[in-house]
């Protein structure tokens, strides 16, 4: 691992790249013992953060975490996340005190562990006050439960907002946020990098890879174009027949061909594109197999020339998504129709 990178002003630092463990557990790899031994390995490669969250695989992908930091708590900085849906009960998700006061001791459970070092609020809700959300996670730090909170996915007015409300009410301080960025995703790079780098917020990229479509598995004069579970899960994103993501494929196909010319795999240039910005901290790879690991691996030491950033940017455009799917999270003022209408629907 090459040098480790400040967490915004925290005084921690962490490694470059962070193992997220979405993908063990059912909805991915459901050998725990397979992905325990992965998770050491990337410990072993020096990977120091290691990023969950309880409704990965439903609670599963920290009961793996739980089980391969024994014996090594003490020497990770770990990550989880709150709000997603945790049961069929009408409170069992989201941002409120009633949850995060619940949720958090659930997942202390499942991790086997006293203390959370990064707690996050998975999504924005707007229907819950952030002053509420705030305030209780500032509770949990002083209880000792939590030591940092963080965001993840939240407009630039969100995380302003959060510093602001927070700042006022003399509450502890989001120091975290996990954004979509990749080659394919860069909208973030309009408002919300600047302002993470505004406010002194440490920013861990999810989705580097754009969720695999820049892994290295499309190559040009393919017949066809090779299957995957996520694209049963999230057509959205990744059937090639949506017009979308048929830009997406051409700008891979282009990218494939300049790390060629760059001499480095595809997965290490998307990889060290995220790592360029001075905004970001640590991005977080999702492996589900020790060869989805081994390729990552050592993408933090690879440094990108101007021409080769030149090129990207040509291929796509600064602040640019190609796919809105992409963004991970769509306001409720583009979502409900009826947000945007003074009359109401007739019934």
């Amino acid at each position: 691992m090459s040098e480790y990178r400040p967490f915004g002003r925290t005084g921690l630092k962490v490694s470059p790249l962070t193992l997220g463990t979405m993908m063990f557990g059912g909805y991915g790899n459901p050998d725990h013992a397979d992905s325990i031994r992965i998770i050491q390995r990337a410990l072993g490669a020096g990977i120091n953060l290691v990023d969950t969250a309880d409704v990965y695989s439903h609670g599963e992908s920290e009961v793996i975490v739980g089980k391969a930091l024994r014996g090594r708590r003490d020497d990770v900085v770990l990550a989880t996340k709150f709000h997603g849906r945790m049961g069929d009960d009408v409170n069992r998700f989201g941002n409120s005190r009633r949850w995060i006061v619940k949720e958090v001791d659930d997942s202390l459970r499942r991790l086997q562990t006293d203390w959370i070092d990064l707690y996050q609020v998975h999504r924005p809700e707007t229907d819950t006050d952030i002053e509420e959300t705030l305030g209780a996670l500032s509770d949990l730090v002083h209880a000792g439960k939590i030591r940092y909170v963080g965001t993840s996915t939240f407009l630039p007015s969100q995380l302003v907002e959060a510093q602001h409300v927070a700042r006022e009410r003399r509450l502890v301080r989001p120091v975290a946020e996990q954004p979509p960025y990749s080659v394919l995703a860069r909208a973030v790079e309009r408002e919300v990098l600047p302002v993470a780098e505004q406010y002194d917020v440490a920013v861990l990229p999810w989705s580097p890879l754009a969720g695999g479509w820049l892994s290295g598995r499309y190559r040009r004069g393919e017949a066809a174009l090779p299957t995957s579970t996520r694209a049963e899960r999230q057509p959205g994103r990744h059937d090639p027949a949506l017009p979308e993501n048929a830009r997406k494929l051409e700008a891979v196909l282009a990218l494939t061909d300049l790390a060629e010319e760059a001499g480095v795999s595809l997965i290490h240039l998307a990889l060290a594109f995220v790592l360029e910005h001075p905004a970001v901290t640590s991005a977080i790879i999702g492996p589900r197999t020790f060869d989805h690991l081994e390729a990552a691996l050592d993408a933090d030491k690879v440094q990108l020339t101007h021409d080769v950033l030149d090129r990207i940017d040509e291929i796509v455009p600064p602040g640019t998504t190609l796919n809105d799917a992409d963004a991970g999270y769509v306001p409720p003022a583009l979502a409900d129709a009826a947000l945007r209408r003074r009359t109401p629907r007739a019934r």
